[in-house]
């Protein structure tokens, strides 16, 4: 006997006959003699239905009035699978966050979960009765609904795992598992069997949305075995676990890639200390993430350029930041480009082999792509070129790592 925690995303859950789907899953697990819990997302565009008449409702919610509607979505869908599985003669009941209770900080729309209280469900778990929670939410210190963020189900779902001290968290989504690149632009990417924590919290982190950053760091965390399946194949996902569980490590194991970056230049700096920190300050200050960063060396001394990139949707807000501390800052001129990709080759033997950085470097030459900003990790190097370059840059890199599917 195994206890598996099973989670299904909005498309899993869109309609009566996906939820019938999901069900007939719960059920093979139940008839293999395994103790199973259920963490749901709300139907396919439901949330983003609730999101938009809070806003319609107000442009400046209370966060926790806004909580308690988005959080509503999740309570039909674990409601009608317990209802579905019930008719088929299936012993399960619902558990809202409240029941438990799954407790959070006091962060609302982006709280993060402390603690799952499981008694009372591992109750009901060894009498043969499936639990089914909602994602996405918990309890805040004050009694409050809270929601963690878009995404928040996979966190919900690796969180209570761990709690539950579960052999495995499945997460059943649109995609079968984790491929060496995304296979719509790379048609030789190849599904990988197993993917250390590592790759797949740096993969998630650059661009690959197959997994939640948070549930990431939180299955790693608390070593649990998480798989990516599919929820309309009956066929093994990918398993992300420790490095010690892998035999032969890839030295590469995939290549990501995000369109969602956006390149600031801030030039004509001058070349001396407490520069960085009058640019950096400012957008630390609105809260605005920077990735990749680059400082030109000026040839007089005297004056600099720094490069950097943030989020696109943080763009403006950034050049806002920059503008308004001009005084300060000092520069001649401010530029910003939004037509650039970040491309990540990821692996961690990396650690353990030279010459990674410099076969990526040659292949995008061999292409004609040129080079704005490099970041590396101990176990991942990125560039930023131009978006044109995209797919080129993916397949070229593809090939030249040896991923290609035979």
């Amino acid at each position: 006997m195994a206890r598996i925690v099973q989670k299904f995303g909005g498309t899993s859950v869109g309609d009566m006959e996906r939820i019938r789907s999901v069900a007939a899953r719960v059920e093979r697990e139940v008839a293999a003699g395994n103790e199973v819990a259920v963490v749901l997302s709300a139907m396919a565009g439901t949330t983003d239905q609730l999101v938009a008449w809070t806003r319609e409702a107000s442009a400046a919610a209370d966060p926790r009035e806004y909580d308690l509607v988005v959080s509503t979505g999740e309570q039909v869908t674990i409601g009608l699978l317990a209802i579905v599985l019930q008719d088929m003669g299936i012993a399960a009941r619902s558990w809202t966050s409240w029941q438990l209770p799954i407790r959070t900080d006091g962060a609302h729309t982006k709280a993060r979960i402390e603690n799952i209280d499981t008694a009372a469900l591992e109750a009901d778990l060894g009498q043969g009765r499936v639990g089914i929670l909602p994602g996405f939410q918990g309890i805040s210190p004050d009694g409050r609904i809270a929601t963690l963020g878009r995404g928040g189900s996979d966190t919900s779902a690796v969180a209570l795992a761990a709690a539950l001290n579960a052999d495995r968290c499945d997460i059943f989504t649109d995609v079968d598992g984790v491929y060496t690149c995304d296979p719509r632009i790379v048609a030789k990417a190849r599904k990988l069997d197993r993917i250390t924590y590592e790759e797949m919290l740096e993969s998630a982190s650059q661009g690959a949305r197959v997994l939640q950053t948070r549930a990431v760091e939180m299955g790693m965390k608390h070593h649990v075995r998480i798989q990516v399946r599919s929820s309309f194949e009956d066929a093994p996902g990918t398993l992300v676990v420790d490095e010690d569980e892998i035999v032969e490590q890839e030295i590469i194991s995939g290549i990501a890639y995000s369109r969602d970056e956006a390149k600031i230049t801030v030039a004509r700096v001058a070349d001396k200390p407490g520069v960085a920190a009058a640019i950096f300050g400012p957008l630390a200050d609105a809260a605005i993430n920077v990735d990749m960063i680059v400082q030109n060396v000026s040839e007089d001394g005297d004056e600099t350029d720094i490069t950097f990139t943030v989020p696109e949707g943080d763009r403006q807000r950034a050049i806002d930041a920059i503008e308004r501390s001009c005084d300060a800052i000092g520069y001649g001129r401010l530029d910003h480009d939004a037509n650039v990709v970040k491309v990540s080759v990821i692996g961690v033997g990396m650690r353990s082999h030279a010459g990674v950085a410099q076969r990526m470097f040659r292949t995008l030459a061999e292409k004609g792509i040129n080079i704005q900003v490099i970041s590396t990790s101990e176990i991942k190097v990125s560039v930023l070129i131009a978006e044109e370059y995209t797919e080129l840059a993916l397949r070229a890199l593809h090939s030249a790592y040896g991923l290609d599917a035979e």
